[in-house]
């Protein structure tokens, strides 16, 4: 069952592969297509396995907005050393991902059936893709924020706000133009790599020898 909201989730491969079917059935058949018999034919699993690895229906779709935000990858602290070339690379990792998670299929439907069930009395689907999708997202990209600060390559008085600065930059009004049925970018590679030039301008620091950093990948 999926843990809460602050830590992120950690699913088996097969509990990832139910998931990926639980997501696709969404995309495919909106709302009243994702059910638990639905998802045990598709799956290939028993409804007492989706009891146990999820709970009720809630706890499947947090789970599936969790495993959703998984697929924006972040710094995972004390794994290793920052340097001005991979805090680049992190916050260009994190960019595209945020990009291509956002762009997809998935992520729009999603947000539009939340948007959709807004106004009904009981819904809850808008409050858990805030938990444990744009929160969960949130909290790993502030660490990258304060791990690079750590190590003298960020300045900012506040991680929350340098981080809400690099998701505008990213995101722009991207997000809520693709709701709207327009379609997403033809290279999110290049708009990561755009937002993060500009991130690291505002940003950037200078290493502890005095010598300029510098951040901008020329391309």
């Amino acid at each position: 069952m999926i843990a809460d909201a602050g830590r992120m989730p950690e699913f088996t491969p097969r509990q990832n592969e139910v998931l990926e079917q639980a997501l696709r059935l969404l995309v495919e058949g909106g709302d009243r297509a994702l059910t638990t018999s639905g998802l045990a034919r598709a799956a290939n699993c028993s409804k007492e396995s989706l009891y146990k690895w999820f709970g009720d229906r809630d706890g499947l779709l947090a789970a599936m907005i969790a495993h959703q935000a998984s697929k924006v990858r972040t710094f995972e602290r004390g794994k290793e050393k920052l340097t001005p070339e991979n805090l680049r690379e992190h916050l260009e990792t994190f960019a595209r991902d945020l990009l291509e998670v956002l762009s997809g299929d998935i992520s729009l439907a999603l947000n539009r059936l939340a948007v959709g069930q807004s106004g009904r009395d009981g819904s809850k689907l808008g409050k858990l893709l805030l938990e444990h999708g744009r929160r969960q997202i949130d909290r790993r990209a502030i660490g990258l924020m304060d791990a690079g600060k750590r190590a003298g390559l960020l300045r900012f008085d506040d991680a929350d706000a340098a981080y809400h600065t690099l998701y505008g930059l990213v995101v722009s009004d991207l997000h809520v133009r693709m709701l709207l049925g327009e379609p997403g970018l033809k290279d999110n590679a290049r708009q990561a790599r755009r937002a993060v030039d500009a991130f690291l301008t505002l940003h950037g620091t200078r290493q502890e020898s005095g010598e300029a950093v510098r951040f901008s990948s020329g391309r």
